[in-house]
């Protein structure tokens, strides 16, 4: 179950979610919020033009503004920003490490739209969001960014702003989240005006595009047209003596068309009596932020500038901070904001011009549903006063869009361009982003790559599952020669929050900071086969090895260039390799075959061949010293052990010599140390009596003869000197008296020859020196001193130290052959 957990909790990772806290099937308060991989980000954060109080914000009890990490904007609208104080002062935002982030025209701009919403709002001191200390406040905390910098919000998010069109400042955010990219576009605009630039299209492709859809599928009439158009109308009213209102907000559109009227004014003399009034408080203030952002205009206003021409210092238009200094006479073009007629200069006007016919308005832009610049398109007789009163409508009123959005031509080949797989329409009334999901549809039907459409409303969670694939940025060096189609790049790959970089190790210092380390790794086998086995099995396992010398001139073979074997002696190789991961497979397959050469079958039949066993026998002199060296060292280990060491002579007499020889003396000395002399068979082979004195066993031992016969198969039976003549004893003597050593010593036979003598227990031992074996220890003997003795407990290395009381003989040594006795 726990797997099955962390699966899901995996799956619900890879899964994109937006949801639209407003501007979901509707125009205003837009708010997007998008998760993904844990990274929370909300992109724009307005106010509904045609509600006042809490009930014009967005949902935001939807989110928990504390885990939220980037909170972006796109412009300076109130329907995409007048929210935002209230966010940042009046919920957990506070709480949490997220940042706001917006342009510096954005950001200069809207301090003071700002300042003159507080100050206009109609929704009364009991009703107000924030005040302005609350929106001073937040104010401060903004970020401000240029165009084409990316931001790093955190480790795997990160947003790059783009130009956008539609007003000063404004931009579309292309946002990596984890490898994962979406291009949000706020409110954009395809066409260049007098100006401003058009949108661009960023260069890299986007997984999700986030779209407005404020025109649907509706196509606006060419610039030059409706310029045309629109200069003629206004014309037009101020000849029948009418005052002419165009309700504008306060920057955006206003300028193109202040742009607009003051070169059509210069090029009608007839009309320089007639007054262009610009009436907004701010109007001063936001045109001295136009002239210091000029650079981010475009080309036309950037080289008038440069010829010290200024287009914003106007020739034929006044600025009118109020009404109370207002000479209302005769025809005049009164420039008023807000744009949607809801209260300020431009409904007080409205009001008062209504009546007359000769009068007109004219509305320029997007009219929100709700608003009194949507209700006076549609004609009525009488408009409701902000005091309730109804007053008769009787001017004309006109539509002639300047709004910096696209149509449907701008947006779908814009769409078009982008080439993301999945596209999320918002900022439009449910009629027309149905209309633009049906025409899209059927645009993209049949093609290869299919294109997901969504239309999601508020507060609807819209969740793309979503594996973005891993792309990988070439930089420095590996980046000046353009690799070509399905060829392999040979470089370092640095990933760093979900971003992968492909670079030569020697730019990686300089791009990343970081150092490179090269792990030599070296090997010793102990392996005792020539040289030609081991590149004989190193040639069957790899194919070709290369063979050579190092700098050294060690004998090397190389295997499959990556790992060296060395052979700096005999018997010993050396494998070294640059550790990686291949380069560690391949060594690691090496030492296993290395390991098993000298078992291999195949070895042992290679090595076999007929040779000759001659070896050279050491000089005379060379094998004295060495026999003399090995006696000395011999005895001063036997001493260091058991005590006084003599040198001896044993053997040189026959076999029937060393019978004849008496074992002990019969003495009592003797009787006490527990062994008593056997008498000496008679000559001519008679049993001894029964009554005989001894106490030997009836049966003799049978070592003499194995004694007797391994001294003769060593073909050294012949003595090496005369044999000593034993002395005859009478049938019934008793035997001379002998000492324990002789009576060993009687009973060595073979060639006179050198032995070493000890005493163990107070018993002497004697060690011949030919073949270091223990000859003679009370009894002559060829078994081994372990199958002769039992020891009790069992041996240890206290064998040879002390007294051996416990000791015993066995049964088959301390039994004398009676036939020998």
């Amino acid at each position: 179950m726990a797997g099955q957990g962390s699966s899901t909790a995996a799956m619900e990772e890879d899964k994109l979610r937006i949801e639209m806290l407003g501007a979901g099937q509707e125009v205003g308060r837009s708010c997007c919020f998008i998760s993904f991989k844990g990274f929370n980000i909300v992109c724009d954060a307005g106010v509904h033009p045609a509600y006042t109080g809490l009930s014009a914000l967005p949902f935001l009890d939807q989110v928990d503004w504390s885990t939220v990490d980037a909170l972006l904007i796109t412009h300076f609208h109130l329907d995409h920003a007048a929210a935002l104080t209230y966010i940042m002062e009046k919920t957990n935002f506070r709480d949490g490490k997220g940042k706001v982030y917006m342009t510096h025209p954005t950001k200069a701009i809207y301090r003071f739209l700002m300042s003159d919403f507080v100050r206009i709002s109609n929704a009364g001191s009991d009703r107000m969001l924030f005040d302005e200390s609350e929106m001073l406040a937040s104010w401060r905390q903004i970020e401000a960014v240029d165009y084409h910098q990316e931001v790093v919000v955190s480790g795997g998010l990160r947003f790059t702003p783009y130009h956008a069109g539609h007003v000063l400042g404004a931009c579309m955010f292309l946002i990596d989240i984890a490898g994962l990219r979406v291009l949000y576009t706020g409110d954009y605009s395809r066409e260049e005006d007098r100006h401003l630039v058009q949108a661009e299209v960023p260069p890299v492709r986007p997984d999700v595009l986030i779209c407005e859809s404020t025109y649907g599928t509706q196509s606006l009439e060419p610039r030059l047209e409706k310029e045309m158009r629109f200069t003629a109308l206004i014309h037009s009213i101020i000849k029948r003596g009418g005052r002419v209102l165009l309700p504008v907000f306060v920057l955006g559109r206003a300028q193109e068309l202040l742009l607009l009227l003051d070169e059509y004014w210069s090029a009608h003399p007839e009309l320089h009596t007639v007054p262009i009034y610009y009436a907004s408080s701010l109007a001063r203030k936001c045109m001295s932020i136009y002239q210091t952002y000029i650079h981010t205009m475009n080309q036309h206003i950037r080289t008038r500038f440069n010829r010290r021409d200024n287009p914003f210092v106007f020739k034929h238009v006044s600025n009118l901070r109020s009404l109370d200094k207002f000479e209302d006479k005769g025809p005049c073009v009164m420039m008023a904001s807000p744009g949607f007629m809801q209260s300020g200069i431009s409904r007080e006007l409205l009001e008062r011009w209504a009546p007359d016919k000769r009068n007109g308005v004219i509305v320029s832009g997007y009219s929100v549903e709700g608003t009194m610049a949507r209700d006076i398109l549609s004609d009525p007789d009488e408009i409701i006063a902000m005091n309730g009163q109804r007053i008769p409508r009787r001017l004309s009123v006109d539509y002639i869009s300047f709004s910096a959005h696209v149509d449907y031509t701008q947006n779908s080949h814009f769409i078009d361009e982008v080439r993301a797989k999945h596209v999320v329409l918002v900022h439009g009334e449910l009629k027309n982003m149905s209309g633009l999901r049906a025409a899209l549809q059927s645009r993209y039907h049949g093609r290869a790559e299919e294109v997901h459409l969504y239309m999601p409303r508020n507060c609807d969670p819209l969740f793309i599952p979503f594996r973005p694939d891993r792309t990988a940025k070439v930089i420095g060096a590996l980046a000046e020669k353009p690799a070509a189609e399905g060829k392999a790049i040979n470089g370092l790959l640095v990933a760093k929050d979900f971003s992968y970089t492909v670079l030569a190790p020697e730019d990686l210092a300089e791009f990343t900071g970081l150092g490179t380390s090269v792990i030599v790794q070296r090997q010793r086998v102990a392996l005792n086969v020539g040289w030609e086995v081991v590149r004989w099995h190193l040639e069957g396992m790899y194919g070709t090895v290369q063979e050579g010398v190092d700098v050294q001139g060690v004998k090397t073979l190389r295997v499959m260039n990556v790992v060296d074997i060395k052979q700096p002696r005999t018997h010993e190789l050396v494998l070294e390799w640059v550790s990686s991961v291949s380069n560690d497979m391949v060594a690691d397959s090496a030492v296993a075959l290395l390991l098993g050469i000298d078992s291999c079958p195949a070895t042992v039949k290679m090595t076999m061949h007929d040779h000759a066993c001659a070896h050279a026998s050491p000089k005379p002199d060379e094998r004295r010293e060495q026999h003399f060296a090995f006696v000395e060292s011999l005895s001063a280990l036997l001493e260091a052990h058991f005590g006084q060491v003599e040198m001896i002579e044993v053997g040189g007499m026959t076999d029937a010599e060393s019978e004849a020889r008496p074992l002990l003396s019969n003495t009592p000395a003797n009787t006490d140390a527990g062994a008593r002399a056997s008498p000496a068979p008679p000559a001519t082979g008679e049993q001894h009596t029964p009554d005989a004195p001894t106490e030997a066993p009836a049966e003799a031992p049978a070592e003499a003869p194995l004694a007797h016969d391994a001294w003769a198969t060593d073909g050294s039976a012949a003595p090496a000197s005369p044999p000593r003549s034993p002395t005859a004893s009478p049938p019934h003597s008793p035997a001379p008296a002998v000492s324990p050593l002789e009576a060993l010593c009687n009973r060595i036979y073979g060639p006179l020859r050198a032995a070493i003598k000890v005493e163990l227990d107070g018993e002497p031992v004697v060690i011949e020196l030919e073949h270091l074996r223990l000859v003679s220890m009370m009894r002559t003997t060829s078994q081994s001193l372990s199958d002769s003795f039992h020891l009790i407990p069992p041996s240890s290395t206290m064998l040879f130290q002390g007294e051996h009381s416990e000791v015993e003989l066995d049964e088959k040594i301390r039994t004398i052959d009676s036939d020998s006795s």
